[in-house]
């Protein structure tokens, strides 16, 4: 009997992945707080998700998995308790946008599984910006592969070599195999000396570049000298009240000294100074003066103390408030090959630190300077345009017409098209990805304005939490025809099914594509891991089509029972 899958709220992650575990084979039963067009019970039961009536009523207690999908972490996590009251045994996965917490719950709680919706598409924009076209991602040698298609043409690269050449270079990982014609796992292909065929279809993860980019502080300083048109704006109400005040200053000096031909121009000045700025002064310059002069001093008090108490006020604003972050970051923008990123959301922030991560230049433009991220994204020292980024002038400010990519990720699906298109219409060859939460209508906004990349988070999202759902330690995950693959380590016990095999004869018969093995004293690639036989403590990295995988987990809890 297959296990039963119950996947609590039907969102748009949530619905995804409820109807990726469906067509995929699983026994797969929703929860939602409300109807859904075209779904009954018993397949989506309708009540308060966190109810023990609700979940009863889904099976909960004879159910072997629970996918938690809400948005809200409180509710996920009220959610995961009743269940656990309900069913101690259940394996479950639960998405959560605090990934602390998640991953303190992972390490106190047995079978639990937090998982990001962010974490896991903010990689894909990023590959997307630095121009791979990738379907998903795969964790690899401590490292995130971009995963994407190469579809065989007749103008392409690999049309008419050997699957066995591009088996064996390390900086590429075949992932999965679909040719023309006639049905060929990857394995066999390569063993035979298949050659790749127009039509045929590849799934290939690329080692990721990290570019040593790190500024020096001399170019850093002339980065800021050359930006300095931009103090115009930012600071010239300060540089005005200097002006206003050297000049006060300067007048008062001249005055003293033109009228009391005794008094050192130095006198003067010390005098001058002292008595606008309220710091005290030689008293005896006065003494003696005319009444006019003394006149003249008590002017010259009131005015400098006005002048002074406005210049003070302009520079503490200037300094402590936000006009010398804005005016430090305006003279910090990248001046060439940077990348745009527009609102700092969840997602925002994340490709914000991985394309830092990667050595690459980085501007931000937020909206709201209230922003929790924005502290965090200026400690990266990245430049942040407080500023809203549909308007021309702050595009502009951004250096638009020289930057490597725009990525547009703000909350609100709207804003994105808007600022998408005003970015290409400043610079119609910049690549634009674009963040769309209706995975529905994620692939039509691409297609109707022909933006680079328009991504939704739930799509590419929900492949993983599926995966998962199905069994194993997912390491990355794809689809490819309609059809879920998933990436997953296992590890060799004296019990397990692989145990004493070849790793060639195990891809041939379970239509699985082996990655690499750890072994005791090495990791092994290319032909050498295809001629490994699988030992207790070794552990295989592998992908295989979900619906493998759901047998191979079936076959194991068989294996079990009779045992």
């Amino acid at each position: 009997m297959k296990p039963r899958i119950i996947v609590c709220g039907l969102g748009r992650t949530g619905y995804k992945i409820f109807r990726l575990l469906r067509q995929q084979g699983a026994f797969v039963v929703g929860i939602h707080h409300h109807s859904i067009p075209g779904e009954t019970a018993p397949d989506v039961i309708v009540g308060d998700l966190q109810a023990a009536a609700t979940l009863k009523a889904a099976g909960i207690e004879q159910a072997h998995t629970l996918v938690i999908a809400g948005s809200k972490d409180e509710l996920n996590l009220s959610i995961m308790m009743q269940a656990r009251a309900l069913n101690p045994q259940i394996r479950i996965i639960n998405r959560f946008y605090n990934t602390n917490l998640g991953e303190r719950l992972d390490q106190t709680l047995p079978d639990h599984l937090s998982m990001s919706v962010v974490g896991l598409a903010a990689p894909v924009f990023t590959f997307a910006a630095l121009g791979s076209q990738a379907i998903g991602q795969i964790k690899l040698f401590e490292q995130t592969w971009p995963i994407h298609e190469e579809y065989i043409d007749e103008n392409h690269l690999w049309k008419g070599r050997k699957l066995s050449e591009l088996w064996e270079d390390r900086s590429r990982m075949l992932i999965y195999y679909l040719p023309v014609e006639g049905e060929m796992d990857l394995v066999s292909a390569v063993i035979s000396g298949q050659q790749v065929k127009v039509g045929d279809r590849l799934i290939v993860g690329t080692q990721p570049r990290t570019r040593p980019f790190r500024k020096s502080l001399i170019r850093k300083l002339l980065k800021v000298i050359t930006n300095l048109r931009e103090f115009q704006q930012h600071g010239r109400s300060v540089v005005i009240g200097a002006v206003v005040l050297l000049a006060v200053i300067l007048f008062a000096t001249l005055t003293y000294t033109s009228t009391e031909l005794k008094l050192s121009v130095i006198d003067a000045l010390y005098f001058s100074v002292g008595m606008i700025t309220g710091a005290g002064g030689n008293d005896k310059v006065v003494e003696n003066a005319p009444n006019s002069i003394k006149l003249f001093t008590v002017v010259m008090m009131l005015v400098g103390a006005v002048v002074i108490g406005i210049w003070y006020a302009m520079l503490t604003d200037f300094v402590l408030g936000s006009r010398f972050r804005q005016f430090w970051d305006a003279a910090r923008i990248p001046q060439r090959h940077h990348y745009i990123v527009c609102g700092l959301s969840g997602i925002g922030v994340k490709i914000v630190q991985q394309l830092h991560a990667s050595g690459h230049e980085v501007v931000v433009i937020e909206t709201d300077s209230n922003n929790r991220f924005v502290n965090t994204t200026r400690g990266l020292g990245i430049p942040v345009i407080q500023g809203d980024a549909s308007f021309l002038t702050i595009l502009k400010a951004s250096n638009i017409n020289s930057a490597a990519a725009v990525l547009v990720v703000t909350s609100n699906d709207a804003t994105n098209l808007e600022i998408a298109l005003k970015a290409k219409s400043l610079t119609p060859s910049i690549p634009v990805i674009v963040h769309y939460a209706d995975p529905d209508f994620a692939g039509i906004a691409q297609q109707l304005f022909d933006f680079e990349a328009v991504l939704s988070p739930a799509e590419l999202a929900a492949p993983a939490f599926a995966a998962a759902a199905l069994g194993g330690r997912i390491l990355g995950n794809g689809i490819t025809a309609d059809s879920l693959w998933v990436a997953f380590a296992t590890v060799i016990t004296s019990s397990h099914a692989f145990c004493g095999q070849w790793i060639k004869d195990v891809a041939m018969f379970t239509d699985c594509v082996p990655l690499y093995v750890e072994t005791t004293h090495q990791t092994l690639h290319g032909w050498d891991l295809l001629e490994t036989n699988l030992s207790p403590g070794d552990i295989l990295y592998m992908t295989m089509p979900a619906t493998r995988l759901y047998q191979l987990w079936r076959d194991e809890e068989v294996c079990e029972t009779q045992g």
